[in-house]
């Protein structure tokens, strides 16, 4: 990629090691990269970085010319586990049945709960511009895809067994450590497989172990019990303890059931060839479906391990009131609303797999809109350094076209303020958009979206109540007649000086240098501690004139967003 080195940018350095590693495995085929997601509940931002990392080298082998496949493997016919909070718990009922089978939460306009949490991902992953072939698992053993891969895990499962015992033991000594907050915890739910089952509870009944777990056809649960299996007619027999229905199936032929997780991932990576796969930390313990997979795909399936890095924990700053995800931790989906696509797509793109960050929610969104701006000039400018500009180029574009941007970006910070004076009304917006900048005005809303639409969303749904500016409608009498005389005179040099200084920079300057004209400074001369404590007291007291407390938005924007009749008047002046 132009303007980048292996060395700088650590998606390029392990897309070389993917690209070198299919062409020894499958010289000519498309490059494969994979990823997991288990929709029993909302698919979590910690969760999108098992996207994302593959979604990023596979983007850039596309860049170079090379065919690549990425798959996105629902794993939709997993069991359904617990019923999460704030769901009737009525469908507790359902649990045991695959995803696929158990109703949508009350109110939703999705056929089942698996369909219910993919849809928001996946129409985010369209909006990231992530290009994936979607894999449903209910779709894949329904229609018998896996029906050899089956037949054969059932022939070998005395050796499947012989492995896994290997690590039973080791796992049940050195367990992963339990999530440190509510917000991991959540995160590692909903992570990959739906749990690390390799089928040995079923084998401690003492009816021998199966890899094979059929859904009762009475009751749909995975509560059964394999109890013999014929390898010559392929008849299976089972009991549910769910509902006590025995039945004897022909499993060259049954579709209802499927490989215990732990078998289930190593044979989908030789059956679909996959080079490159990352996985998040809870499936690195002793005795893990990736390190027992490992095992098994090697030596029962005839296949490779795919490369791939293990992933570290993404992190939340502030969840005010969130309302689409209903869980601990916000979704894509979520982020969206309040962050334009490449902005996610940089927060994931700049840090290595194996550092955490956090994604902000709460007002360090600002912080970090402030950054991308930055970076952004520094690219245009081509100042940036070459993985910071290897990351930006990631996040605005995809080997298939730019992602949409916003034609003005203006400061978030700014559009922030403007919608929380205004409340959002267009006409008010506009205008104080136009007088940011008059020698060049922004001359449509249309020109800073969709950011304008993103920083009133975060206004609507993330700002604080108590953080909310509402302007005074009418003078602080009290105040004003208060004023002593220094303070008189500041507000006398403010309100002279607006209508020359009418522009955000201009007001930045003029609310800025008053304190440094009352004590016979000029304007640009260097900050004092004496010189920031006596603009400090200049600030508070404007803050509660305009709004009656002593914080809020930045004063020039909120100077340009109350307008200068209104300014004028709460100041105590001619309006």
């Amino acid at each position: 990629m132009a303007g980048t080195t292996p060395e700088a940018d650590w998606v390029s350095r392990l897309a070389d090691d993917v690209i070198a590693e299919a062409e020894r495995r499958a010289p000519g085929k498309p490059v494969v990269c994979a990823s997991g997601l288990s929709p029993s509940g909302p698919i979590h931002l910690g969760n999108l970085r098992e996207i994302m990392v593959p979604h990023l080298v596979a983007d850039e082998i596309r860049r170079r010319g090379i065919p690549c496949d990425h798959l996105l493997s629902f794993d939709d016919y997993d069991r359904f586990r617990k019923v999460p909070a704030g769901i009737d718990p009525a469908w507790s009922a359902h649990i045991g049945k695959p995803l696929t089978a158990v109703p949508a939460p009350p109110g939703s306009p999705y056929a089942s709960w698996a369909e219910h949490f993919k849809a928001p991902m996946t129409a985010a992953l369209a909006e990231l511009g992530v290009e994936v072939r979607a894999i449903s698992q209910t779709e894949q053993y329904t229609a018998g895809a896996y029906r050899d891969q089956i037949l054969f895990a059932m022939r070998e499962r005395h050796r499947i067994d012989a492995v896994l015992a290997r690590y039973r033991t080791k796992q049940a000594a050195q367990a992963p450590a339990e999530p440190e907050d509510e917000a991991e915890a959540a995160a590692v739910e909903g992570s990959g497989a739906a749990s690390e089952d390799d089928g040995s509870a079923a084998a401690g009944s003492g009816s021998g172990y199966y890899p094979y777990k059929p859904y009762c056809s009475v009751c749909e649960r995975d509560l059964t019990t394999v109890t013999s299996y014929d390898e010559e007619t392929t008849e299976l027999a089972y009991v549910c303890s769910g509902c006590g229905h025995e039945e004897t199936v022909n499993l060259s032929a049954h579709t209802r059931g499927k490989l215990v997780w732990k078998v289930d991932w190593p044979m989908r990576w030789a059956y679909e060839g996959v080079i490159f796969e990352p996985s998040g930390v809870d499936h690195h313990s002793p005795g893990s479906s990736w390190v027992v997979g490992g095992q098994l795909v090697s030596e029962i399936f005839g296949g490779k391990q795919p490369i791939g890095p293990m992933y570290a924990f993404v992190g939340i700053s502030g969840m005010a009131k969130m309302s689409s995800s209903k869980g601990a931790v916000p979704t894509a989906a979520d982020a969206l609303e309040i962050m334009e696509a490449p902005v996610l797509r940089w927060l994931y793109a700049r840090r290595r797999p194996n550092q955490s960050f956090k994604i902000a929610f709460d007002g360090e969104i600002q912080r970090t809109y402030d950054e991308w701006d930055a970076l952004s000039r520094k690219v245009a400018a081509g100042e940036a350094q070459p993985a910071d500009a290897a990351a930006h180029a990631r996040a605005v574009r995809t080997a298939s076209g730019p992602l949409p941007a916003t034609p003005r970006p203006l400061p978030y910070r700014t559009l922030a303020s403007v919608v929380d004076v205004t409340t959002g009304e267009p006409e008010q917006t506009l205008r104080i958009l136009r007088d940011l900048d008059p020698a060049d005005p922004v001359r449509s809303l249309d020109d800073a979206r969709p950011r304008l639409d993103r920083a009133a969303r975060w206004v609507e749904t993330q700002m604080p109540d108590e953080q909310r500016t509402r302007v005074r409608s009418e003078p602080d009498a009290a105040l004003l007649a208060s004023l002593d005389e220094g303070e008189r005179e500041g507000l006398r040099l403010l309100l002279d000086g607006l209508e020359e200084h009418w522009s955000l920079a201009g007001l930045t300057a003029l609310v800025y240098g008053v304190p440094k004209l009352r004590a016979g400074l000029s304007l640009d001369a260097k900050p004092t501690p004496e010189l920031k404590a006596a603009q400090r007291g200049f600030f508070a007291l404007l803050y509660r004139l305009l709004v009656g407390r002593e914080t809020g938005p930045r004063l020039p924007t909120l100077l340009l967003a109350v307008g200068a009749d209104r300014v004028r008047t709460l100041l105590g002046g001619q309006a």
